[in-house]
């Protein structure tokens, strides 16, 4: 088998079909299998899957386990060589698969791949490429300063603005919204840590990956659309702790390996007020409305 495409998906029906649509065409002529993981939508979406795409192997759960957890139900029974795991909010490329499937057997060292992503109006999204979040990156992101200054690779690092967009290179961050992983890289890193229930996964995933000894690259010239924010939302009351809960999580894993350990008090503080902030803006702006 040469290609596992793994979906997870919650209430996006409608775009749910249209990712599909578009991974069929982009993979008909390459052995292959693909997953969706719905995480109890409640909208129709198992029912459609069965409908409408009865070779798409349907995992049915009866709760929200969240990203990660659904993401390893279908990683663990999956065959394929490269595993792609991709966001039901997403069109890809006909040609994606094949240029990624490609990158990967000319270049044995690469655990991982990312590639370029735009939105629905064609726009660049500039997490296509990242890298891993220190504190000098996360004080600068949240205090406007990379919004400020966003070719500087000092005040804008993490998301690596000394890469031309349409230039293959290496990067540390895959986001989870498209990630291309060499099988083999997947099983001496481990799968997702389910203690992410939703965003920083991919994050420490990609870290994973390259403490094995793997690399991990961004491939421009395959292309995905990404209608961001339609499969999560960072504005909901819930998605806000998530987002914030993530960040702990990934924080506390790398004191334990030495990373953060001396200021690691000063940083969660500091992560426990951003979520304040953000959960008083979302208050104001519901009171606002209301």
């Amino acid at each position: 088998m040469e290609l596992s495409v793994i979906i997870v998906s919650f209430r996006v029906r409608d775009l749910l079909r249209e990712c599909l649509l578009s991974v069929e065409r982009a993979i008909e002529k390459t052995e292959h299998e693909i997953f969706v993981v719905d995480n109890n939508s409640g909208d129709g979406s198992a029912e459609m899957i069965e409908k409408e795409f009865p070779c798409v192997k349907l995992i049915k759960n009866k709760i929200n386990y969240g990203f990660s957890k659904a993401n390893n139900q279908a990683i663990k029974i999956s065959c394929g060589r490269f595993i792609v795991l991709l966001n039901p909010d997403t069109l890809v490329e006909k040609n994606t698969f094949s240029k990624c499937d490609e990158f990967m057997k000319s270049h044995p060292e690469a655990g991982a791949i990312g590639i370029k992503m735009i939105n629905g109006e064609g726009k660049y999204l500039p997490e296509s490429k990242r890298a891993f979040p220190s504190l000098k990156t996360a004080f600068f992101k949240s205090f406007g300063f990379s919004i400020l200054f966003p070719k500087s690779n000092y005040f804008n690092r993490y998301y690596l603005p000394q890469i031309n967009i349409n230039e293959t290179s290496l990067t540390e961050v895959i986001s989870g919204a498209f990630m291309f992983i060499r099988h083999e890289a997947l099983s001496k890193s481990g799968p997702f840590d389910e203690d992410f229930f939703m965003y920083g996964e991919d994050i420490d995933l990609s870290y994973r990956l390259m403490q094995t000894g793997y690399k991990n690259y961004y491939l421009p010239e395959a292309q995905i659309i990404h209608y961001k924010g339609q499969s999560t939302s960072r504005s909901g009351y819930s998605d806000i702790r998530y987002f914030y809960k993530a960040m702990r999580v990934y924080v506390r894993k790398r004191a334990v390996e030495g990373k953060y350990n001396s200021v690691l008090p000063v940083i969660l503080l500091a992560v426990c007020l951003r979520e304040g902030i953000a959960l008083t803006n979302r208050f104001i702006r519901l009171k606002l409305k209301s």
